[in-house]
């Protein structure tokens, strides 16, 4: 079954509490963030703790997920490498970008990996669209892209596209934490130094790129918007 057709109902049960949302006021150190979400996820687990979304941004960084083939890292020594436990292979964060990190029981929702990611997918999908910007799956690639009929096609003749959000998950006792990563302006040069996710022949593109004179707080609206359509009701909370 593909992505598009799986069913994305990721709400809590009526009597659930709504999710944390939480929106770090200054740049978070990677290490920190692993952290934060590693003592949240196991609070969730353990029923001392209610869901949390939380929403930061980083120095200029690479992570290598589980899958990361180590010819893909081009330029090693231009900014820091963290190895990460999150599925998927290297990807850039930095400031511009905004990195949602999520943390659901899906004990409370559903078992599926593959609707979780698709559901993650989605709320990217709703927030470029309240943008007007048509986000897409691929099949083949996890993340969303952007159709870019202005540049020339790709080498195999097809239309290009760029990727504008990146999607890497982990699982602990059935509570996710990592997330999504949207860009809004970020330095899109700083990609060079990775091939993102792996996936060569293809670019990157972020709001402002595609033409958006979009902020960070513009954004960080709308992406709530597409969580509570997908995930349920969200309270803020104080970071």
């Amino acid at each position: 079954m593909q992505r598009d057709d799986l069913d994305i109902t990721f709400f809590a049960q009526p009597d659930s509490p709504p999710i944390r949302w939480r929106i770090a006021a200054a740049p978070v150190p990677y290490e920190e963030a692993v952290a934060v979400m590693e003592r949240e996820a196991a609070a969730i687990a353990a029923g001392e703790a209610d869901e949390l979304v939380w929403l930061v941004e980083h120095p200029p960084l690479y992570t290598a997920g589980t899958s990361a083939n180590s010819d893909d890292l081009v330029i090693p020594d231009r900014f820091p490498v963290f190895q990460t436990g999150r599925g998927g292979e290297y990807t850039y964060h930095g400031p511009g970008q905004r990195v949602a990190y999520v943390m659901l029981d899906l004990k409370r929702r559903r078992q599926d990996v593959r609707a979780f990611v698709a559901a993650l997918e989605s709320v990217v999908i709703t927030t470029l669209s309240s943008m007007n910007v048509r986000g897409e799956r691929r099949e083949d690639r996890v993340g969303v892209w952007v159709r870019r009929p202005e540049k020339p096609p790709l080498a195999d003749g097809s239309p290009a596209e760029d990727k504008i959000a990146a999607i890497g998950i982990r699982l602990r006792r059935w509570v996710s934490f990592h997330g999504l990563s949207l860009n809004v302006d970020p330095d899109l040069d700083h990609f060079d130094g990775i091939v993102p996710c792996g996936i060569r022949g293809y670019g990157v593109t972020s709001l402002v790129d595609l033409g958006l004179p979009v902020m960070m707080a513009d954004a960080d609206i709308r992406l709530r918007q597409a969580f509570e359509q997908v995930f349920g009701p969200l309270v803020n909370e104080t970071a």
